[in-house]
């Protein structure tokens, strides 16, 4: 199941990675395009799509690279009798029984949501604040906030 997962990431990522890069030869093009020049020293038309394409490159090269990580990426098995960890896929509810929330404990790409055999579902990276108060917590555990309890770890 989860290899399916990873592979459901790896398309997001792509799609996101080939618009992405359209998107920055679009805006390098009409950086770089005669037609831009400056009419007057008012006019900041060429700096502003050169500040737009170096920005969209940047981000270009990052989504290679978090493309990279989950090419090679195999993600272990957990069980409910597990705790939380790198890899792990987390059901939780609200407190009280309310609403059920799926995190998946990614190395990267921290708030890409995805949808997934029905659920959608989070990543959390490791430098988020979510992410490091789950890792360590079994079922029936929560962290101190928000008020979330782990109702299954797979």
């Amino acid at each position: 199941m989860k290899s399916d997962l990873v592979e459901t990431i790896r398309a997001v990522l792509r799609t996101r990675l080939e618009r992405l890069a359209r998107a920055a030869m679009d805006a390098h093009a009409a950086a770089t395009d005669p037609g831009s020049k400056a009419e007057s020293k008012y006019d900041t038309r060429s700096l502003e799509e050169s500040y737009l394409a170096t920005g969209q490159a940047r981000q270009v090269k990052e989504l290679a690279e978090t493309l990279a990580v989950f090419e090679g990426l195999t993600l272990p098995d957990f069980s409910d009798d597990d705790v939380v960890d790198a890899g792990a896929l987390v059901e939780t509810r609200r407190a009280g029984g309310g609403e059920v929330s799926w995190f998946l404990m990614a190395p990267s790409s921290g708030g890409l949501e995805v949808v997934y055999d029905g659920k959608e579902i989070t990543l959390l990276s490791p430098d988020s604040p979510l992410y490091q108060k789950l890792v360590g917590l079994g079922v029936g555990e929560s962290p101190d906030s928000p008020p979330l309890e782990i109702s299954g770890v797979s």
